[in-house]
């Protein structure tokens, strides 16, 4: 059973106390500042009628209100990404024993492709206070600390999404308790001795060795650090089933439309076999007219069909056969802003 999102629990209000410091971990946004969270969408090189350098992205926030063009490219150090970053790569923070960091990718940067890992990719960084959990869509992602902020080629050909949220340490706790669900390949990380006692599994997943799960399946409430309300979707190999249709749409109770990147002969069909269906996108046009098809995007997100409904989802998960069988997620909102941006892209979709 999903939590109302409209519900407030008394954590969420204490939360709502509780300020960004500029001196603490946390998601940064395109000029260095501390912010509660941020979404980047990386257009494509290819995209309808022309072909850019596929490094160009739009931007959004809760101040934003909107995508705006940033004038930075996600393949310098500056920017939201870039700037979230450097709180690790610069003053060799990764070297320290105050904080924690965890990078994984099931196909991380420089080592190869193995499989048996959830097809996840993100970054934990953060101390005894607080920090970020950022959850995206890019292959060999981010650079290892030591080599310093680095945006791989490979990245530049498919659109890509990337989320970012600033949580308290007792949410990152959570965060890492659904991680263990998803079973990523940690390339590289660091739990310090001072938080083993509160992070066994995570220490145990930098080993490369899986935890022992309680279900298949798990669903987790998440308050961000100025106490914006997320849900986390996490599920096992072993629940094999299309996260949309078969888990997502039904606990939520909205019919979604998903933009996810699907291999000619793989792909799954859009699904209205249960009460609440999964519609697959097929085309996006940005605000600033570009417009281009699925095949070009990588990025992995839902959003609900009605605007009643005002729920948005960014994920792991691909609707192919094949993912049925991975370990993946999605982190969901009724943040009006994010809805909004991300429902007045849909350009086409294919209904059932």
């Amino acid at each position: 059973m999903v939590p109302h999102f409209g519900s407030w629990s008394s954590v969420a209000f204490t939360l709502l106390c509780c300020t960004v410091c500029g001196t603490e971990i946390s998601c940064r946004n395109e000029v260095g500042e501390p912010v509660d969270w941020f979404i980047i969408y990386k257009l494509p090189r290819y995209r309808i009628g022309e072909v850019g350098s596929g490094v160009e992205y739009m931007y959004l926030d809760s101040s934003v209100g909107s995508w705006q063009m940033s004038t930075f490219m996600v393949n310098s150090s500056q920017g939201a990404i870039g700037n979230t970053l450097n709180q690790l790569y610069m003053g060799k923070t990764y070297m320290s024993n105050s904080s924690v960091y965890a990078l994984y990718n099931d196909g991380p940067p420089v080592l190869k492709y193995v499989r048996g890992y959830g097809h996840t990719k993100g970054v934990l960084l953060f101390d005894h206070s607080q920090g970020f959990w950022m959850s995206h869509s890019i292959p060999h992602f981010p650079s290892f600390p030591e080599r310093g902020y680095q945006y791989p080629s490979s990245g530049k050909l498919n659109g890509q999404t990337a989320l970012c949220v600033t949580y308290q340490y007792a949410q990152l706790l959570r965060v890492v308790t659904q991680l263990a669900y998803l079973y990523p390949r940690f390339y590289n990380c660091s739990v310090p001795s001072a938080f083993m006692a509160d992070l066994p599994q995570l220490a145990q997943m930098c080993e490369g060795s899986k935890p022992t799960l309680a279900s298949n399946r798990k669903v987790e409430q998440l308050f961000s650090l100025q106490g914006e309300k997320f849900v986390s979707f996490v599920k096992s190999e072993h629940f094999v089933d299309d996260i949309y249709t078969g888990w997502a749409a039904q606990a939520l109770n909205a019919d979604l439309l998903v933009e996810s990147w699907q291999t000619q002969g793989h792909e799954l069909p859009s699904n209205c076999s249960l009460p609440k269906h999964a519609m697959n996108i097929r085309r996006i046009q940005l605000p600033t007219s570009v417009r281009f098809s699925s095949h070009h995007d990588h990025s992995k997100w839902c959003v609900a069909w009605l605007h009643e409904d005002q729920v948005t989802c960014l994920g792991d998960l691909n609707r192919e056969r094949a993912q049925l069988w991975r370990g993946g997620g999605l982190i969901c909102s009724h943040n009006p802003v994010i809805y909004k941006a991300f429902r007045r892209v849909v350009d086409l979709y294919i209904s059932c």
